[in-house]
């Protein structure tokens, strides 16, 4: 598919940092940071830490590690700094917060916010893969075993294109090694403790932080839960496909009872399932670009107008599509892509597919159950991405095992179409955390517009109260409230 799997040069590589050496090595020798006001962002003050590149191995050399932060706009009543991160995996927490990106007013009137690009993204070192193996073309779903193989074959001449530009943080940017550089963050700050709002991939730090450093804690707040005891490219898969088939029902009743639906008064489900078998003929063009349509570029375009959600715009397309009207903008223009960098998650996951066949049985079990978005891209572009990578996974999957932490607090939308409601539910229960659950729709329950999510969130970061077990907010109908805080522009985990 053109655009949608391009790999991003600031990708992240894999470890092969033994856990045990990773268990309890405090970050004693950070140093302050250094800040200066950014050159890009007037009212925000730039810096960076210097890390181990190799947290096994601290004498192997070092990198940094940058940050971006805007302070307290009540000193009088500022509590400290809260660490923020977007997710991806690599998105940069730099750049959210110099464009603005932020929690409530009232957080921002007793916090320092402070996002952070994690090791080998951004404005810090960073890792750098080949132009020509990055930009070759390869089948992103593909039709037999000898596209298998060259999808394995772009994947692994990619990685090793990483490691041989970079060096050994290519294969260190595993997502336990940044929670190491977390804690020298916290250090570098002057917090006794950590106070840390991450959401999508963003909450794996989290958990993975809570899970060294327990007694660093302050509060956390995880949105959006990575689960990282999905062990199968089938679970992953699965998983993900099914909470994405079922935000596309949502939308389609939302469709049904919204006048100003582009698709109202007809039948979503069969305008869209009518798309996907023309896009399985090779038959379905933007109608305004004239590029082909697949049925991964349709399930893209249908998941990445679930964040918001966007639907009337999501309507919109799937009616200009579908009449071959040219109503909608272009594909790439108005339609983010999902942007999964497998030099990161090849790292943290460990999801192998062994050959066309089980991939393809993949596909057809997934379709069978989701037949109106057939897959949900982000998952199958991450499975798929691993397939071939050179760097074996250095942080794989293990359930979360958290101990002497003080509670934590894990925040997710009912209906969310990159992380399952289920898997915060489970990392929930495997944790002990409080799971306060937004019955709406979309990705970062956080930023959905709810006063209810917002005041619980709020509460707890300023005072550690939690609420009550098995609290549910009620769903804000998309576009209807006052945007209360300024959500992330990452569009991935």
């Amino acid at each position: 598919m053109v655009g949608v799997h391009k790999r991003l040069l600031t990708a992240v590589a894999a470890t092969t940092i033994l856990g045990s050496l990773l268990a309890a090595t405090p970050a004693s020798a950070a140093e302050s940071v250094e800040w200066q006001p950014c050159a890009d962002a007037p009212g925000v003050d730039c810096g960076t830490v210097t890390v181990p590149v190799d947290w096994a191995h601290p004498d192997r050399g070092t990198v940094t590690v940058a940050l971006a932060r805007r302070k307290a706009t009540d000193p009088q009543a500022r509590i400290g700094s809260i660490l923020m991160n977007p997710g991806g995996p690599g998105g940069s927490g730099t750049e959210e917060v110099k464009s603005g990106w932020s929690l409530s007013p009232e957080i921002t009137r007793r916090f320092d916010t402070v996002g952070f690009d994690p090791r080998g993204v951004g404005a810090g070192t960073q890792i750098k893969c080949g132009l020509d193996e990055l930009i070759a073309d390869y089948p992103p779903m593909p039709r037999n075993q000898a596209e298998f193989e060259q999808l394995a074959t772009y994947n692994r001449n990619l990685g090793e294109s990483c490691n041989r530009l970079t060096g050994p943080l290519a294969e260190l940017g595993d997502t336990k090694s940044v929670a190491r550089d977390m804690d020298v963050i916290r250090v570098a700050l002057g917090e006794q403790k950590l106070t840390y709002y991450g959401v999508s991939y963003g909450t794996l730090m989290g958990q993975q932080y809570a899970e060294l450093f327990p007694d660093k804690v302050r509060a956390l707040v995880l949105d959006s839960n990575m689960d990282h005891s999905q062990f199968t490219a089938w679970d992953f898969i699965m998983s993900e496909t099914r909470s994405l088939q079922a935000e596309f029902g949502e939308f389609a009743a939302w469709c049904d009872r919204t006048p100003s639906c582009a698709l109202h008064g007809r039948d979503v489900s069969k305008v869209t399932r009518g798309l996907q078998d023309k896009a399985e003929r090779g038959e379905l063009t933007d109608p305004r670009s004239g590029e082909p349509i697949t049925p991964l570029t349709l399930a893209s375009i249908i998941q990445s107008n679930s964040y918001g959600p966007s639907w009337d715009r999501l309507a919109s397309v799937l009616k200009s599509f579908a009449d071959g009207t040219g109503a909608s903008a272009r594909l790439r223009a108005e339609i983010p892509v999902n942007y999964v960098i497998p030099s990161i998650f090849c790292d943290d996951w460990r999801l192998p597919v062994h050959n066309f066949a089980e991939l393809e049985t993949y596909r057809r079990a997934a379709a069978a159950f989701a037949p109106d978005v057939k897959v949900n891209s982000l998952g199958w572009a991450s499975v798929a991405g691993c397939i071939g990578w050179p760097n074996r996974a250095g942080n794989p999957q293990h359930p979360p095992q958290v101990h002497g932490a003080p509670p934590l607090l894990m925040l997710s939308s009912r209906h969310d179409p990159a992380t399952p409601y289920a898997w915060s539910q489970t990392v929930a229960r495997q944790t002990g955390s409080t799971l306060l659950t937004y019955d709406g729709w979309g990705h970062g329950a956080y930023f959905k517009n709810s006063q209810c999510v917002t005041k619980a969130a709020d509460e707890y970061l300023i005072t550690g109260k939690l609420p009550a077990p098995g609290t549910h907010c009620a769903a804000v109908e998309p576009g209807t409230a006052a945007l209360i805080a300024r959500p992330p522009s990452t569009i991935g985990f």
